[in-house]
């Protein structure tokens, strides 16, 4: 499999680009975690939006799924024709989260477009060759951590947003790459069950025996090298910094670009 970092900044679309949105692709499938502000427009620096199998959503935040509209008026009003829908998975009602969104009436259904399905902890579901495993996550809203395994047998595990429980290392649980959400500082933020510091990012990645890490979700005042020290203290294996446009080959012997 191949992650690409589309956006990846923390809260809100950042100065050096989109809030979060990542393409995870086999030969033969496509699919997106979160559609957050600013990622439409970046994600067709690297494919034709109309490529993508299905849309995972962590959660309803909207700095996590703002431009789901974007993908909804490109699939409906492309000069060349719908496109048809495509699945949806969230946590929540992602219906009524994108009528929020657009400011549409209650009997738009989009139905053109998506086909917006309902997923909990402890479900699995299969889009191509992948196959999507969604672990519990501690955030104010329902949340959930997806573990990805390609069919070549790379397992690709993503946090969404969350502090640390006991479902992030079951998800991260011998991962080949875990791509953690890091928006706190230790020093800084003491606030609890939303977001993960560096070294609770680490902590996880170390308990759960992950083969690699790395850091996601950044807010713009948040330092790449503090949360990075931060993980170090807890991990010991490779752990990066997500960029946009950064990619990631996950394999069971993974290598890393950025």
């Amino acid at each position: 499999m191949k992650l690409t970092v589309v956006g990846c900044t923390g809260s809100m679309s950042g100065p050096k680009g989109a809030a979060s949105c990542y393409i995870v692709s086999t030969d033969t499938t496509t699919i997106l975690l979160d559609l957050g502000p600013g990622s439409m427009g970046q994600l067709m620096n690297h494919i034709d939006p109309g490529e993508i199998d299905a849309i995972v959503l962590s959660h309803l935040h909207t700095d996590h799924c703002a431009d789901i509209i974007g993908m909804q008026v490109y699939r409906r009003w492309l000069p060349s024709g719908p496109l048809g829908p495509i699945p949806v998975y969230s946590p929540g009602d992602g219906l009524v989260r994108t009528r929020q969104i657009g400011g549409d009436p209650a009997d738009e259904t989009y139905s053109g477009e998506f086909d917006f399905r309902t997923v909990t902890a402890g479900d699995t579901i299969h889009i191509g060759d992948m196959s999507i495993e969604f672990f519990a996550a501690v955030h104010p809203v329902p949340a959930l951590a997806t573990r990805i395994t390609g069919a070549a047998g790379g397992v690709l595990a993503y946090s969404g947003d969350t502090d640390y429980c006991e479902g992030q290392v079951a998800a991260a649980r011998n991962a080949d790459l875990y791509l953690c959400e890091a928006a706190f500082e230790a020093t800084r933020d003491t606030v609890r069950d939303i977001h993960l510091t560096g070294g609770r990012a680490g902590r996880i990645a170390a308990e759960a025996g992950a083969r690699n890490l790395v850091l996601t979700h950044l807010q713009p005042w948040t330092n790449p090298q503090t949360v990075s020290d931060e993980a170090r203290e807890e991990y010991s294996g490779p752990v990066a910094v997500a960029i946009p446009g950064g990619t990631f080959h996950v394999t069971p012997a993974p290598t890393m670009e950025s």
